[in-house]
């Protein structure tokens, strides 16, 4: 029986992030890890390699389609997808190694087996071989993460009929493939075999992709994905799949009709969500309550109903991100130690790694709007700058949403070339609660892709230069 201070439980980002902070603060940390390899979900078959494919790919696309525009040349271009896929290995392998790494660095143990409570001090570990050993902590960190969301009747095979683990491993450039679920895993994905030459389709329950984001997004990037030769049925719903060995038949039917059709393709990629991983946790032995959607039911504290048991990430409520775990994760171990942390999740940033891409932060305006705030907003289009014209990356814009009365702002929604980097500038300005003003005011470096950030924050407050 071995003791410890702390043992998590799941060493993607927020368990292992987690145990970090715990070591650093000075107590006896263990983390349990059902794979072989640490990094969970995202190092392993999800993040990491999907921007692996999405780099690749757009590399590709770029090759095939705007280096003749740049005064290039090529001969005998072709997809060599074996080797991307050996080069995506190759990134998750190095990232999963850096993981092990900090966790010896950190002086954390590190136990591999499926880790089941049998009380709420206890945890028993089933390695791989079914041998059994026990483990006790003063605290327990749960952060075991999701899985793919793939309901029976989908007739999910890992073959034809796949996810998005599958989908990271396709070995020959498919002629068509489609995607149930216009979010952002179908979309990611979807967008990679699109640039590689496959005929994709995306079939999407509600009346627009990226239903959570705002729709000024969804509309820039449902036209850039059309430009791209991406097909969409909105309103329409998968109710069944028929696979053979070499194709897999898809039924789609209309929402609120009773029109039906089939589509024949190589792939069927499920991307309609994910669920929390909680199965075989022992939870009931802990006394570990969850909430009527399956996720563990925790306070402002990210504790459970198990006064020594804490729950991050994917198995509580709010946003599915990698980022999102490690703030909880470094939130639970600070308060620990005694500490004071804090997070605003209304402040968590999120991502979608297309091209053109897509991040945002804070409200959306259809959210402003229905709470009966009255705000300002101000856009501004990336094709109305030299640098998007250098670099023929002009799809895109950048939204500013700002209070009326105050000009605080409110909400940052941006397409375009590096986004994903670019929505820092909002986060950080919006954690200190600056107006658009102080955004329209603050010098950006010209060319960059960032002005147009300060000339979307001048355009909400009525002023903008260059448009």
């Amino acid at each position: 029986m071995q003791n410890f201070d702390v043992v998590i439980i799941g060493a993607g980002p927020g368990g292992y992030v987690a145990a970090i902070r715990c070591a650093q603060l000075g107590m006896n940390t263990a983390i349990v890890e059902k794979r072989a390899t640490l990094g969970g979900t995202c190092l392993n078959v999800g993040c990491i390699p999907s921007k692996a494919l999405l780099d690749s790919s757009e590399h590709y696309y770029n090759a095939s389609h705007t280096f003749k525009e740049h005064g290039i040349k090529l001969d005998k271009l072709a997809v060599d997808m074996p080797q991307m896929i050996k080069r995506k290995q190759e990134v998750v392998d190095v990232t999963c190694s850096g993981v092990e790494f900090l966790m010896k660095k950190n002086k954390i143990e590190v136990i591999t087996g499926m880790g089941a409570f049998t009380d709420a001090s206890t945890l028993e570990v089933t390695d791989d071989k079914g041998k059994k050993s026990q483990v006790k902590a003063k605290h327990f960190i749960i952060a075991t993460g999701s899985k793919p969301n793939l309901p029976a009747s989908f007739g999910y095979d890992q073959k034809r009929v796949i996810c998005s683990t599958e989908a990271l491993e396709i070995k020959k450039v498919p002629k068509s493939m489609v995607v149930v679920g216009g979010g952002v895993i179908g979309l990611e994905l979807g967008s990679v075999y699109a640039r590689l030459g496959t005929e994709v389709t995306v079939v999407e329950y509600g009346d627009r992709i990226l239903p959570a984001m705002d729709k000024d997004c969804s509309k820039e990037l449902t036209r850039s994905l059309k430009k791209l030769g991406v097909k969409f049925h909105f309103k329409h719903a998968v109710v069944s799949t028929k696979a053979t060995s070499r194709s897999v038949t898809v039924n789609v039917e209309k929402r609120d009709s009773d029109e039906k059709f089939e589509i024949k393709t190589d792939y069927c990629l499920i991307a309609i969500g994910r669920v929390p991983y909680t199965e075989g946790l022992g939870l009931d032995k802990a006394g570990v309550k969850m909430d009527d959607r399956g996720r563990i039911d925790v306070d402002d504290h990210f504790r459970t109903s198990a006064a020594n048991i804490y729950a991050i990430g994917d198995v509580v409520k709010g946003m599915m991100l990698a980022h999102k775990a490690e703030e909880e994760g470094v939130f639970v171990a600070e308060m620990l130690a005694g500490e004071k942390p804090h997070i605003d999740h209304n402040l968590i940033p999120g991502v979608v790694y297309t091209w053109p891409e897509v991040a945002a932060v804070g409200k959306t305006e259809q959210e402003l709007k229905d709470a009966g705030v009255a705000i300002k907003v101000g856009k501004f289009p990336f094709k109305a700058l030299g640098r998007s014209r250098a670099s023929m990356d002009t799809e895109g814009m950048v939204k500013v949403i700002s209070d009326a009365t105050t000009d605080e702002i409110l909400g940052v929604h941006m397409v375009g070339a590096r986004t994903a980097d670019m929505i820092m500038e909002a986060v950080a300005l919006m954690e200190f609660r600056a107006s658009a003003e102080d955004m329209a005011r603050i010098c950006h470096p010209h060319p960059t892709y960032t002005e147009a950030t300060k000339e979307a924050a001048l355009a909400a407050l009525g002023r903008a230069l260059h448009i």
